[in-house]
C-alpha cells in the first residue's frame, strides 16, 4: 500500500501544479513545489518538445512501456478534465455571488457625484466664514495672550516674595521635601536676578535654607530616625547640592546594623504568624507584629532605593545586605521549625518571607533573591516535611511508652488513629494548596518529598518498633526514647502489641495510604512510595517481634525453671509428698501468657492434634501408662524398672512422627502452644543436665503426670505437648541412678490432693476478693 501511495502523491501534487499554472496571470510566478527540472523530457515544463520526447522513449521503452504511458497519459488527461470541470462547478456560485455585487454597487453609487458636489461646497462656505471669525477674534486673542503671560509672570514674582515666608512655615511643619521643591523650582530666577530685584528674597531664602540643611543633616545621623526618613533626607540634601559621598560609609553603617530589627526571632515567630494569619482572615487595621514588620521591611527596602539613587557605585553592598537579609531570614526558618510547628503556622511565616523578598527584589532586581529564596526554600520545605514525620514517630513512641496491657484497645486506638491521619495529613494538603508563587513552582518536588517521607516514615517505623521491643540495640535517634528499658525490663505485652500492629499497619495502614497518595499527592517522584516493598518490610517485622514475644517469655520461664533444677541436690532428694512448687509457677506464667494474648491476637480455628499410636488408635499416655504399670505389677522393682525403660525405648521406635515446632501464627492458641513446646523443651535439657535417684525421679514423674491436663487444655496440639512430656519422662530415666517409678494408685492419689489443695486456695482468693 505504500508503494501506491507515493505515485497517488506525485500524480495530485502534479495535477495541482497544472491548475495553478492555467490559473497564474503571471507565469514567472511559480509555488515552490510547482519548481521542476526544466529538462527535454518534462512534458509540464514550458520548454517541452513533443518530438524529442517521442524519440526518446522509443529508444529507451519497448512496445509494452509504450502502451502501459499511452494508457497512463490517457488516464491523466481524464482525470485533469474531471478536475477543470469540478473547479468550475464549485466556483459557480461565487462567479454568481461577484456578478451580483457588482450589480449592487452600481445602484449604490448611483448619484454620489451630487451628493459630493453639495457637500463640497458647504465645507467651502464653512471654512470661509471660520476665516472671518478669525480675522474678527485676532487682535482680541493676541491682547488675551498677553495678558495671560503678565499674569504668570507676577505669579511667579509672588512667589519669589512668599518663597522666605513659605520656607519658614516648611520648617516648623518639617515639611523639608516641600521646602526643598521650593526652593529649587526658584533657583533659576534667584540666580538670575538675586543680586538685584530679589536680593533681600533671595538672601532670607538662603538663610532658611541653611536651617533645613542642618535639620536634615541632624536626622541623617539619628538613631531615633526609621531607615527611610534618614533616607529620605539624604535625598534632599543631594537635591540641594550638599556633598554626601563622605558620608556614604556611616549611613550604609547605619543600614547593615537596622538588619537586627528586621530579623524574624524563632521565639517570636509563632505570634507573628498567628498574627499574619489573623489578618489575612479578617480585615484588621490595628499595628500588630504583622504590619509592623511589613512596614519596617518597605522603610528598608525604600533606603536601599534611595542610598542606590544617591551612591551609584554602592550596588553590591546593598546586594550584599539585600542577600543577608534574605538568608538570615531563612536560617531562622530552619531554627524555628526545629520544634513543633503547624503547616498554618509555617506557611505564615514563609508568605512574610516572600513579602520581604519581593519587596527587596523590586528595588534590587539584580541581586537574584527570587533564585536565592527559591534555593533556600526548597531547603527549608524539605526540612518541614522531614520534621513533621519525625514528630508523626515520636507521637507513636510516646503513646506506645504509655503502654499498659489493661488499656491495650486504648493504645492501638491512639496508635493506628495518628498513623492512619498522617496518610491525609492537613499540613501536607495546606502545603500543596499554598499559591504562594514559589509553592507553585516547587509543587513536584513537595509531592516527591511527601511520598519519600511516607516511604522512610515506615522504614524508621518498622526499625522503631524493633528498638522499642529490644529485639535490636537502639541508634541514636532513639537512644533517648528506650533509655533504660532493657530487655529484661521491657513488658512483654508490648513487644506483642507491636507486632499486632505490625500487622494491622502491613494490612490497613500501607495500602490506605497508599490510596491517599495517589488520590492526593499523584505526580513527583512515582517510585517515591512503595507499598509492597513496605508490607514485606513490616510483614518480615511481625514475625520477629512474635517470635521475639515467645523467646522473652520462654526465657522468663526458662529462667525460673533453671533455678529450681540447679538448686536442689537431686541425688539425694527424698521422696515426694507433693507437686512441686515451680509446676504452679510454671503454670502462673503461661497463665499471664494466655491473658496477654487473648487481650491482644485475635482467636484462631481450635484444632485439637492428638496423639496417635503406630496402629492409629489414639491413647492418651496417661492410659498407656497404666496399661504398662498394669503388666509389670507382679514384677519386682528392678525388673519393672528395666522393663518399663526398655518399653520406653521400644515404643518411641513405634510411634508416628510428630511435628514439634511449626511455623507461629498471629492467633492465640498458636502463641501459647509454641510456648509450652519451649518450656517443657527447655525443661527437658536441665532434666538431662542432673543426675536423679529413685525420689528424684518419682518427683520429676509426679510434676510431669500434673502438668499434662492443665496443659492440653490450653493448647491446640495435645500430641506434640505429649510427646514432650514423655521426652521429659525418659530423660529423667536416662538420668536415674534408680529407676524404679511411682505406683498409679499413689500418683493418682498425690495429684488429687494438689487439685483439692488448688481449689481452696482459689475459692479463698474469690472470697477475699468478693468481700474487698
Amino acid at each position: 500500500m505504500a508503494t501506491e501511495a507515493a505515485p497517488m502523491d506525485e500524480k495530485a501534487k502534479r495535477m495541482r501544479d497544472l491548475l495553478s499554472s492555467f490559473y497564474t496571470p503571471d507565469p514567472s510566478i511559480s509555488t515552490p513545489t510547482s519548481s521542476i527540472s526544466t529538462s527535454f523530457d518534462n512534458i509540464n515544463g514550458p520548454s517541452f518538445d513533443a518530438d524529442q520526447y517521442m524519440d526518446l522513449m522509443i529508444k529507451k521503452s519497448n512496445l509494452d512501456v509504450l502502451l502501459q504511458r499511452h494508457v497512463q497519459m490517457a488516464a491523466e488527461i481524464k482525470n485533469l478534465d474531471t478536475d477543470l470541470q469540478m473547479l468550475v462547478y464549485e466556483n459557480y456560485n461565487k462567479f454568481i455571488s461577484a456578478t451580483d455585487t457588482i450589480k449592487r454597487m452600481k445602484s449604490n453609487i448611483f448619484g454620489m457625484e451630487g451628493n459630493m458636489d453639495q457637500l463640497l461646497h458647504k465645507i467651502m462656505s464653512v471654512q470661509s466664514r471660520s476665516d472671518g471669525v478669525n480675522t474678527s477674534l485676532f487682535e482680541k486673542r493676541e491682547h488675551i495672550e498677553k495678558l495671560h503671560r503678565t499674569r504668570n509672570l507676577l505669579r511667579k514674582v509672588q512667589f519669589i516674595y512668599d518663597l522666605p515666608a513659605r520656607l519658614q512655615k516648611c520648617i516648623k511643619s518639617e515639611a523639608y521635601g516641600d521646602a526643598v521643591r521650593f526652593y529649587t523650582g526658584a533657583m533659576p530666577i534667584l540666580k538670575v536676578y538675586g543680586d538685584t530685584s530679589f536680593k533681600d528674597c533671595r538672601r532670607a531664602s538662603e538663610e532658611a535654607i541653611e536651617t533645613i540643611i542642618k535639620n536634615l543633616q541632624t536626622k541623617l545621623f539619628s538613631d531615633s530616625e526609621s531607615i527611610q526618613a534618614r533616607a529620605e533626607a539624604a535625598v534632599l540634601l543631594k537635591q540641594l547640592d550638599v556633598p554626601v559621598d563622605s558620608l556614604k560609609d556611616k549611613l550604609l553603617e547605619k543600614l547593615e546594623q537596622s538588619l537586627d530589627g528586621l530579623q524574624i526571632n524563632p521565639d517570636e515567630a509563632s505570634k507573628l504568624a498567628e498574627h499574619n494569619v489573623s489578618s489575612k482572615d479578617e480585615e484588621s487595621n490595628n499595628q500588630g507584629p504583622a504590619k509592623i514588620h511589613e512596614d519596617a521591611v518597605r522603610g528598608f527596602s525604600e533606603a536601599m532605593r534611595a542610598y542606590r539613587e544617591i551612591f551609584p557605585d554602592s550596588e553590591e553592598r546593598l546586594f550584599k545586605l539585600a542577600r543577608a537579609l534574605t538568608t538570615t531570614h531563612f536560617e531562622n526558618m530552619e531554627l524555628y521549625i526545629r520544634k513543633r510547628v503547624s503547616a498554618a503556622d509555617f506557611l505564615g511565616i514563609f508568605r512574610i518571607i516572600w513579602e520581604d523578598v519581593v519587596l527587596m527584589d523590586e528595588v534590587l532586581p539584580e541581586a537574584a533573591l527570587s533564585d536565592l529564596s527559591a534555593e533556600a526554600a526548597q531547603v527549608t520545605l524539605k526540612q518541614f516535611v522531614a520534621r513533621t514525620f519525625s514528630h508523626l514517630q515520636q507521637d507513636i513512641s510516646d503513646t506506645l511508652l504509655k503502654f499498659d496491657i489493661n488499656q491495650k484497645e486504648v493504645v492501638d486506638g491512639e496508635v493506628l488513629k495518628v498513623v492512619l491521619e498522617a496518610s491525609g495529613k492537613a499540613e501536607f494538603r495546606q502545603l500543596l494548596d499554598e499559591n504562594t508563587g514559589i509553592f507553585v513552582k516547587m509543587n513536584d518536588l513537595l509531592i516527591g518529598w511527601i511520598q519519600k517521607g511516607f516511604q522512610d516514615f515506615f522504614r524508621s517505623l518498622e526499625s522503631h518498633f524493633l528498638v522499642l521491643s529490644g529485639k535490636t540495640s537502639s541508634s541514636n535517634e532513639t537512644e533517648g526514647l528506650v533509655e533504660g528499658k532493657s530487655s529484661e525490663k521491657i513488658h512483654a505485652g508490648l513487644i506483642l502489641v507491636l507486632a499486632q500492629l505490625s500487622v494491622v499497619i502491613e494490612q490497613k495502614v500501607i495500602p490506605r495510604i497508599a490510596e491517599e497518595i495517589t488520590a492526593s499527592f499523584s505526580g513527583g517522584n512515582s517510585q517515591a512510595f512503595i507499598p509492597g516493598e513496605l508490607c514485606r518490610v513490616f510483614h518480615a517485622a511481625s514475625e520477629k517481634l512474635l517470635q521475639h514475644y515467645i523467646d522473652t517469655r520462654t526465657q522468663k520461664i526458662s529462667n525460673v525453671l533453671r533455678k529450681r533444677f540447679k538448686t536442689p541436690n537431686w541425688v539425694k532428694h527424698k521422696e515426694p509428698r507433693e507437686v512441686h512448687m515451680y509446676v504452679d509457677m510454671l503454670l502462673q506464667q503461661l497463665e499471664e501468657v494466655g491473658k496477654e494474648v487473648k487481650q491482644i491476637l485475635p482467636q484462631g480455628t481450635f484444632r485439637k492434634h492428638k496423639r496417635s499410636d503406630s496402629n492409629g488408635s489414639n491413647t492418651t499416655t496417661s492410659s498407656r501408662s497404666t496399661t504398662l504399670h498394669s503388666d509389670k505389677m507382679a514384677r519386682s522393682n528392678s525388673q519393672r524398672a528395666r522393663s518399663q525403660l526398655f518399653e520406653t525405648h521400644l515404643a518411641k521406635l513405634f510411634k508416628q512422627k510428630v511435628e514439634i515446632f511449626t511455623k507461629v501464627e498471629f492467633t492465640q492458641e498458636s502463641v501459647v502452644t509454641t510456648t509450652v513446646k519451649l518450656c517443657l523443651k527447655s525443661l527437658q535439657e536441665y532434666v538431662r543436665l542432673q543426675t536423679f535417684n529413685r525420689s528424684g525421679f518419682q518427683q520429676i514423674q509426679l510434676d510431669i503426670q500434673f502438668l499434662k491436663a492443665p496443659l492440653k487444655e490450653t493448647v491446640e496440639d495435645e500430641a506434640a505437648i505429649d510427646f514432650l512430656l514423655d521426652e521429659v519422662i525418659v530423660a529423667a530415666s536416662e538420668r536415674c541412678l534408680d529407676v524404679t517409678p511411682l505406683e498409679p494408685p499413689i500418683l493418682d492419689k498425690l495429684i488429687q490432693a494438689k487439685l483439692a489443695k488448688s481449689k481452696e486456695h482459689n475459692n479463698n482468693n474469690n472470697k477475699t476478693t468478693v468481700s474487698s
